[in-house]
């Protein structure tokens, strides 16, 4: 064992040669106006960009930088993920639906300036909604009534999806994005935002934004420079945190004490999104491998541990999952069956074998099942340097061998990971779920479980959707689609019994835990961090609207 001088000195040479590689301009002079004191000073942020980065700032794009989703674009309201309460006004000044549900009049705030100094107005609202990708949910029109006055206009109510409405949709300068000949090939290396933050640069290694001076806060942000750093592994992360080189980070990290013991950097834990094994299970749109049968995936939730993943992978401090996919214990009056509650914990070996067997599977002299000559075998890929889920992967594996279940884990880069997922070309893949952001299932089942949620193996999922896995369930699309047409609780309720009833039984996603979402953040050099008592956003700087909501909280310390 390393003694702890040794490790610390072994740490800062191993992030002083990761600083030389990626060019902190807090360190080594990179971002010219740095002043060495906390005023002034660039904030350097890891948000999960790996290196070589590409400068990309498209936000339908699955390769958007993540910058470009906050910090430069916003939508018109802010929804706290970590709080039931109601949406803060961003672009937006207030809302209102009419009685149907059908009509939302949004009235905008007055004076707002793209970061190019042109005025954002109704029109440019107007446009962003008739927009192709944002076209959606039976949208019939979206008119500009007055200079700030925008009306939305749908052939069904709406009620439920007001968070996707208001809260997701970028708003897009007319007088640039109607210029645009491919939306899906567009690269928007200059983007016009609305957001406190322009880009200035954009390297292999980083990309730098600086304070937007046609920001509509008088003072806002007040921290001028933001570096986001590419990264290949989470442990080069973790060096540069112990170093207090790194300033605001999402990330996993087992032993938090080895990080805020420099007196430096503190760390939050706010467990939200779901953990799950992405399956690709839907034959009909071109998925292939055991995994579309889904006594396979019944019989590999049953033989997962979750008790040790917890523990080992994730060192006690994931939460347990519902199966229904709602957060508990916030979203508890939406499950509808309470043996749903949690997923379970401990692995039942001869459950899975009695679903296998059921389903034709037979038991061969190695250990493993087969049916009718194939050998019930599958690939499991996780993103390479992130090693919580590398180890969960591993441990999945460990345990699906003892139920008869041949489970190959391996690591790709992430670009690797997000085409296979974007174009349906895997078997499992260990990833996460984005939570929802008020509390109310509704957004996890229309994104990641319906059938206009996804796509062919082979094509990309549509823009702003994450039905990886290819589920397509006529009853799912149903009782979602009367959710969102409904404001009453009860029908709601009777709806997502029908969804739930669907999803734990076919498993599309099998759930694994409530992902830790530990972050770290420099506490001694910038003040204004969502804190436990005052959780006024969602805090990992990879958080989407959320991270650029954070920046305008924060102030360096004098």
């Amino acid at each position: 064992m390393i003694r702890n001088a040794k490790r610390r000195a072994a740490l800062i040479a191993v992030a002083g040669t990761a600083i030389l590689g990626i060019g902190l301009s807090g360190c080594a002079g990179g971002g010219g106006d740095d002043s060495g004191d906390s005023e002034g000073r660039t904030l350097r942020v890891w948000a999960g960009s790996q290196t070589p980065i590409e400068a990309n700032f498209n936000p339908f794009s699955p390769s958007v930088l993540h910058a470009a989703l906050g910090p430069i674009y916003e939508p018109l309201f802010f929804y706290n993920k970590t709080a039931d309460e109601a949406p803060a006004p961003m672009l937006g000044e207030s809302f209102e639906y009419n009685e149907g549900g059908t009509v939302i009049t949004v009235k905008l705030k007055d004076g707002v300036k793209w970061n190019d100094g042109e005025d954002f107005t109704a029109d440019d609202a107007a446009f962003t909604f008739n927009y192709e990708p944002n076209h959606r949910d039976g949208l019939v029109s979206a008119e500009a009534t007055d200079d700030t006055t925008v009306v939305l206009t749908y052939e069904t109510p709406q009620f439920t999806n007001e968070f996707q409405i208001l809260g997701t949709t970028w708003m897009l300068p007319e007088h640039i994005w109607s210029e645009v000949e491919d939306y899906t090939t567009f690269t928007d290396e200059e983007p016009v935002g609305t957001g406190p933050y322009v880009v200035d640069k954009v390297t292999d290694a980083s990309y730098t934004v600086v304070a937007n001076d046609e920001f509509r806060d008088e003072g806002v942000p007040a921290i001028k420079k933001v570096q986001y750093i590419g990264i290949d592994a989470n442990q080069s992360a973790q060096d540069l945190l112990t170093a207090g080189e790194l300033d605001w980070t999402g990330m996993f990290v087992p032993n938090p004490d080895s990080v805020t013991s420099n007196g430096v950097i503190s760390m939050l834990n706010t467990p939200q999104d779901p953990t799950v094994l992405y399956t690709c299970s839907n034959a009909d749109l071109g998925c292939t491998g055991p995994q579309t049968d889904v006594a396979v995936r019944q019989a590999l939730n049953v033989a997962i541990d979750r008790g040790t993943i917890k523990e080992k992978a994730f060192v006690g401090l994931t939460g347990d999952i519902s199966p229904t996919f709602a957060l508990l214990p916030r979203d508890q009056k939406w499950v509808a069956d309470p043996a749903n509650e949690v997923s379970p914990q401990s692995p039942d070996s001869a459950a899975a074998g009695e679903i296998l067997e059921a389903a034709g599977y037979a038991k061969g002299g190695d250990g493993f099942y087969a049916k009718d000559g194939a050998p019930l075998e599958l690939s499991l890929v996780s993103v390479d340097g992130w090693t919580d889920y590398n180890d969960a992967a591993k441990l999945i594996s460990e345990q699906a061998a003892e139920a008869g279940i041949k489970v190959n884990a391996s690591t790709v880069q992430w670009q690797e990971f997000s085409d296979a997922r974007q174009t349906g070309q895997y078997q499992l893949i260990m990833g996460g779920v984005i939570g929802t952001s008020v509390a109310d299932p509704f957004q996890i089942y229309k994104d990641w479980f319906i059938g206009e949620s996804t796509s062919q193996v082979g094509q990309e999922v549509p823009a702003g959707r994450w039905n990886f896995s290819r589920y397509d369930n006529a009853i799912v699309n149903e009782a979602v689609a009367a959710a969102a047409a409904t404001n009453d609780e009860a029908v709601k309720q009777e709806a997502y019994a029908a969804v739930q009833a669907e999803i734990v039984r076919d498993l599309p996603y099998i759930p694994l835990v409530i992902n830790a979402t530990q972050t770290f953040f420099n506490t001694k050099d910038f003040t204004g961090w969502p804190t436990e008592d005052d959780l006024y956003a969602f805090p990992p700087a990879w958080g989407s609207v959320a991270s650029g909501y954070v920046l305008q909280h924060l102030e360096p310390v004098k």
